[in-house]
Order: C-alpha cells, then sequence, then structure tokens
C-alpha cells in the first residue's frame, strides 16, 4: 500500500484534525445537555451538592448510564441507585433518596393527564367495600425513607428565616435518623409532597398495591380517618375515581 503524499495527506490531515475538533465540540455539548436535563429533573439534589459538583456528577452519570432515548426527561431513573453507590457521596447517606423523590415530582409532573370519575363516587354507599377500589391519579407515588426527605425538598422550597428554621430542624432530624414516607400527587399542574403519617402511609400504600377497600381500611388501623382523606382527595383531585370488581 503506498503512503499518501502531498496534498492527499494534507487533506486527509486536515479532515481528521476536523473530526476530532468536532468529536471533542460534540461530548462538549453532550456533557452541558447531561447537567441541563439531570438539574431539570433533579433540583433538590443539585442544590444540596452545588453546581459545579452536579456538573461533574452529571457527566460521570452520562458515561456510566447514556440515555437510551432521544427525550432526556425519561433519562434518570438510575441516578438515585448510582448515587448511592458513589464513593464521594458517602457523607450525605439521604442523597439516593432525595434523589428518588426529585425524580418521583419529576415523573408525575410528565405522567399522562387523567379527569376524575366524581360519578363513581356514588359506588361508596351502594356496594360492598370489599368489591371496590380507589384508584389515585397516574404518576401517583409513595417512598418511604430512612431519612426525612419530604423535609428536606420543603425545606429547599424556601426563603428567608422560614428557610434557616427549616434547614436547623432538618439538621436535628438527620441526626435522630428520623425517616419520612413521602406522598407525591399532582394538584393543579404541579407535583405536590406531602408527608404521611404511619396510617396514611399504610393506606396509600394499599390503594397503590390495588388492594380493594375493605383490606385497604384494615390494614390502615383505627388510626385511620377514612372521611377526612376522602374530603382532601376529592378537594386535591388526588382519585381518579372508584370501581366496583364483578365477583
Amino acid at each position: 500500500m503506498h503512503a499518501l503524499t502531498g496534498a492527499a495527506a494534507v487533506g486527509l490531515r486536515e479532515h481528521g484534525e476536523r473530526a476530532a475538533r468536532g468529536l471533542e465540540a460534540y461530548r462538549a455539548n453532550a456533557e452541558a445537555i447531561a447537567g441541563r436535563a439531570l438539574g431539570a429533573a433533579f433540583p433538590t439534589v443539585q442544590a444540596m451538592v452545588g453546581d459545579g459538583d452536579f456538573e461533574r456528577l452529571a457527566r460521570d452519570f452520562w458515561q456510566a448510564h447514556p440515555p437510551l432515548r432521544g427525550d432526556l426527561g425519561e433519562w434518570g431513573e438510575a441516578f438515585a441507585e448510582w448515587l448511592r453507590g458513589h464513593a464521594a457521596m458517602a457523607a450525605w447517606p439521604y442523597l439516593g433518596d432525595s434523589a428518588r423523590l426529585d425524580f418521583a415530582i419529576h415523573c408525575n409532573e410528565r405522567a399522562e393527564d387523567a379527569s376524575a370519575d366524581v360519578a363513581s363516587l356514588s359506588l361508596l354507599e351502594t356496594i360492598d367495600p370489599a368489591r371496590l377500589s380507589l384508584l389515585l391519579m397516574p404518576g401517583t407515588v409513595l417512598l418511604h425513607s430512612d431519612w426525612p426527605i419530604a423535609g428536606i425538598h420543603h425545606a429547599h422550597q424556601l426563603e428567608g428565616a422560614a428557610a434557616d428554621q427549616a434547614f436547623a430542624d432538618l439538621r436535628d432530624a438527620i441526626a435522630a435518623r428520623h425517616g419520612e414516607s413521602a406522598f407525591v400527587v399532582r394538584e393543579g399542574w404541579r407535583a405536590v409532597v406531602h408527608r404521611l403519617e404511619p396510617a396514611d402511609a399504610r393506606w396509600t400504600e394499599s390503594l397503590l398495591a390495588g388492594e380493594n377497600l375493605a383490606c385497604a381500611l384494615e390494614r390502615a388501623g383505627d388510626g385511620f380517618d377514612f372521611a377526612n382523606w376522602l374530603e382532601r382527595a376529592i378537594r386535591h383531585a388526588w382519585m381518579k375515581g372508584v370501581v366496583a370488581s364483578n365477583d
């Protein structure tokens, strides 16, 4: 094979240099896109680690778990688990669960729209609870954590003196390793996070698992106020409707 010389060699060399510059520009652009896309899905995590460190995390995560779909809004599902295994994040053991909550909020706001079937509420008066199921709106999620993740999220929504007090309370809760159950549901166009007490958490978990009303009430226990929950669910449109089985 003859070596290329003269103009042909120069042309090939220039082409190679342009390709290398193009590849470098693509990588830099991909890293910038990674930071923006991940920041949109994980704002609480970004606020906790800082913009610079978050950009580095986003770049490393992009390399470890590159997007598999064209819609970057769907990217990031593995980020929470990846953070848990990241040695540099060991000092913040609650970061992984905060990422889970961030992504649940992100997915909730991207979930399909649905209208409440108000007429189906009449089934509560006429059908045996063992044959009824209550359906929550698409995107509704319940997360359990050993850390105060709902409080962490809430504190990052505040400013000024209110934020200072919330973060002071958080430091005590984290030191005590105070766990929380976070209920994510869309109210209007925005996802809202509610901190649930154990009875409400058991109830919500039962509904999301598709258990019938009788079982859900039994599992929730005596501390659960169904009438109060139903009033809030209707007012805030948490519930898609009531369905009856044919059994």
